[in-house]
């Protein structure tokens, strides 16, 4: 076991330098999380190390799941999802914030908050897209084609 640790704190020097050349504490939490799973990956195959370099056979992870940096498919955002709206006839009648984050809920399993797709509404209606007219109703704005 000793051996192991000494071993390991010898290997932890040699690549101390190159961690530390890197200014982001997330670039070296990063490099170092990558060398020690190809560390535990060398010891448990005692394989050859270019394999292990391969992004399509590296399987670092303790889970079995190979490493990507990508933590699953992103949504498209409010913006991206405003302007599909805008390019089609969602806004040919007069709709509301609440209206218009529900229909992007149902639709586009996109759960957008109010607040989050105000100010791009807003945006829209500066560049003369979209017009921002108050309902008598509630007295609060909606939104249609310009």
């Amino acid at each position: 076991m000793s051996k192991h640790i000494e071993k390991l704190k010898k290997q932890l020097v040699e690549i101390s330098e190159v961690v530390n050349s890197f200014r982001s504490e997330a670039v070296q939490v990063r490099v170092v999380d990558r060398l020690l799973d190809v560390m535990i990956e060398i010891e448990k195959n005692d394989s050859d190390t270019a394999e292990i370099f391969n992004k399509k056979s590296y399987k670092g992870r303790e889970n079995g799941e190979s490493y990507s940096p990508l933590r699953g498919i992103k949504k498209p955002g409010a913006t991206k999802v405003l302007n599909q709206l805008l390019s089609g006839d969602f806004f040919n009648i007069r709709r509301s914030i609440s209206a218009i984050a529900d229909y992007c809920k149902e639709n586009f399993e996109s759960d957008f908050k109010t607040s989050e797709l105000s100010g791009i509404l807003l945006k829209l209606a500066n560049e003369g897209k979209l017009r921002r007219e108050r309902s008598n109703e509630n007295n609060r704005f909606e939104y249609v084609k310009a």
